[in-house]
């Protein structure tokens, strides 16, 4: 019989087993972690985005609780925590911003936008 061994055989596959089990545990939050976004878009070109940062200020001061503004391409992406608060969002917007600005629901933010005009190929 040896001693000084920490482990013995036996012992090892339910070692892994529950370290296994402790890194499911960990990386299950992030599974189900659920985020919305809005996008604002220039319905007609010529016209700018508006600024995020008064975006922000202006959606704070109404209470809703935002996660960052990033600019994507030709829109405004707007992230939140859950979807009461992209909604309550959408209707601050849509009596903020003028005419000529588009407020919708977006894809999540780990989809990429998609091209619209695929390339032609020749």
């Amino acid at each position: 019989m040896k001693t000084g061994r920490l482990f013995t055989r036996p012992l090892l596959p339910w070692l892994c087993g529950g370290l296994l089990l402790l890194l499911a545990a960990g990386a299950a939050p992030l599974l189900w972690q659920h985020e919305t976004v809005v996008q604002i878009r220039v319905a007609h070109s010529g016209t700018n985005l508006p600024d995020g940062f008064y975006l922000y200020q202006q959606l704070s001061a109404q209470g809703v609780r935002i996660k960052s503004i990033t600019p994507a391409g030709d829109a405004l992406v707007i992230h939140f925590e859950d979807e009461e608060q992209s909604l309550a969002a959408q209707k601050v917007l849509r009596r903020l911003l003028p005419q000529g600005f588009v407020v919708a629901a977006g894809p999540q933010a780990s989809q990429q936008p998609r091209d619209t005009n695929p390339p032609t190929y020749s």
